[in-house]
């Protein structure tokens, strides 16, 4: 349920109705939009009269209920207005969301030693990249494929923050790393098999970093929602959308199908940012300027790109990496795309 105060309610005023509704039992959520502020009321509301809270204070100008399974993470919360998530990086902080310029996140599947990761950090930020990617712990479905370096990893993409000024996005896989992991990153992964690992999405979620969330490889959109709300109702709003694929019966071609179409639907569903990862969505770096392309056109807010300096000899998903080079071009071709539709960063998109 959500409470719409109208537009130049005074502080004093919605602090007032939110410490009343607090006394109902109710967790009130201020959330300040463009142009009026909206109290979400998260708690057993099912049997809560309209009409009562809306007796609370004449400033108040609607009482709405959210019909979403997903309520922190529903555009109704919102009042239909996007939210942002800012992450602090060593050059500033970076805004994601729907009305910010594109923020392009690149470099290798996993971390597999200084001068790669530090080559290609460098690489991918003269180019236009604002985050670098890179596993320091990598779940892979053998058990006897590179798992990642683990914590030294992580030394290694300290390193490379510090030589290009990027900021740092890296997986989770255990609530044990969270700490020493949130030391490194700026922003915390989940990746698509732990979409529904509820213990870490709740510890993530109580962490302060913003979080990444991959989309399950068979998740529908309702679920990948509700992983969400699960991380927002542990008290961490901070959350962006990662679409990677999902698999579906055809496999020969493409290592799974990019779901572009899920774009327009979560505009509509929720007000959370949206990255597309065409690298795994498609598993081949051919495909990859096409489906990028496009992500961009259909109102992408962020693209998540693997490149790696020697994809022939990457240690995992070399198939599906760009090297430096062609991302160089790719960004170029980007570039008209997304001036196009009004999103290309100029200059990059780092706030004071």
């Amino acid at each position: 349920m959500i409470v719409v105060m109208k537009s130049g309610t005074p502080d004093a005023e919605i602090t007032r109705v939110s410490d009343e509704l607090g006394t109902w039992g109710l967790s009130p959520e201020k959330i300040v939009g463009q142009h009026k502020v909206v109290i979400g009321l998260v708690g057993d509301t099912a049997d809560l009269d309209q009409e009562r809270i809306q007796e609370l204070s004449p400033w108040i100008e609607l009482v709405l209920r959210v019909e979403q399974p997903f309520k922190r993470a529903s555009r109704e919360y919102r009042h239909g207005e996007p939210s942002e998530v800012i992450v602090q990086t060593p050059n500033g902080a970076v805004p994601f969301g729907e009305h910010h310029p594109l923020v392009f996140v690149a470099g290798p599947c996993s971390v597999e030693n200084e001068a790669m990761i530090v080559e290609t950090a460098v690489r991918v930020k003269a180019a236009g990249a604002q985050f670098l990617r890179g596993g320091a712990y990598k779940p892979r479905t053998s058990p006897y494929a590179f798992q990642g370096h683990g914590e030294s990893a992580l030394e290694l993409l300290a390193a490379a923050r510090d030589a290009s000024g990027l900021g740092i996005i890296t997986e989770v896989m255990d609530t044990a790393d969270i700490e020493k992991i949130a030391e490194v990153a700026d922003v915390l992964q989940v990746g698509a098999r732990n979409m529904q690992n509820f213990s870490l999405l709740k510890k993530i979620g109580a962490q302060e970093k913003p979080v990444l969330l991959k989309r399950g490889m068979s998740a529908t959109i309702e679920e990948w929602l509700m992983a969400a709300e699960y991380i927002m109702a542990a008290g961490n709003p901070n959350v962006i959308l990662c679409e990677r694929g999902v698999r579906t019966f055809d496999r020969q071609y493409a290592r799974n199908t990019l779901d572009l179409s899920a774009i327009p639907v979560l505009r509509e569903l929720t007000h959370l940012p949206i990255m597309i990862d065409p690298s795994h969505g498609t598993g081949r770096y051919q495909y990859v300027p096409a489906m990028a392309k496009a992500a961009i056109a259909a109102g992408a807010d962020s693209l998540m790109i693997e490149v790696h300096p020697n994809p022939a000899k990457a240690l995992s998903d070399g198939p599906q990496s760009l090297t430096p080079e062609r991302f160089d071009r790719l960004m170029q071709e980007l570039s008209v795309i997304g001036k196009a539709v009004e999103r290309w960063p100029q200059p990059a998109p780092v706030l004071a």
